[in-house]
């Protein structure tokens, strides 16, 4: 047998490795696609409790944080209404997300990281003067209610 001569690869070998690889391939576009949802319930219940402080209903949105009695509309109010710490809040852009473990076997729910700021739209960026005015915020979602609060 020289250099030269070929050993054909028989179909049935042929057919596995496609077989092979097309199941290897499937795998893993099904873990990257759970990878990018991770999460995905939470941050659609920050933007659903971000879009109605925006639009300034301030009872709704305290209504999603199930909020307990020690924690009044006015308290609400002066951390997220118009005069409040984080307000007037125009415009928002998710940062980041994940779980809150703090030492517990089972994570009870999310944190996200938000940044809020006083302009329409969102400031880029490359812009520095509005940037300097947009606050970062710390929030935690729950799983088992998805009721929003501040991350601790």
């Amino acid at each position: 047998m020289s250099v030269f001569d070929s050993n054909e690869e028989h179909p049935p070998a042929r057919i596995r490795r496609y077989i092979i690889t097309a199941l290897v391939f499937v795998i893993l576009l099904f873990l990257a696609f759970q990878y990018l949802m991770r999460y995905h319930t939470e941050k659609n219940t920050i933007r659903q409790f971000m879009n109605q402080v925006v639009a300034g209903n301030m009872e709704q949105a305290y209504r999603m944080c199930n909020p307990s009695p020690s924690y009044s509309m006015k308290d609400f109010l002066d951390d997220w209404g118009p005069e409040g710490y984080y307000g007037p809040v125009k415009s928002y852009h998710i940062e980041s997300a994940e779980e809150d473990k703090r030492g517990t076997e089972h994570a009870s729910g999310v944190n996200i990281t938000v940044e809020v700021s006083p302009y329409t739209p969102f400031p880029p960026n490359n812009d520095a003067a509005k940037q300097s005015k947009t606050k970062e915020v710390r929030l935690r979602v729950e799983y088992k209610d998805q009721s929003v609060g501040f991350a601790p």
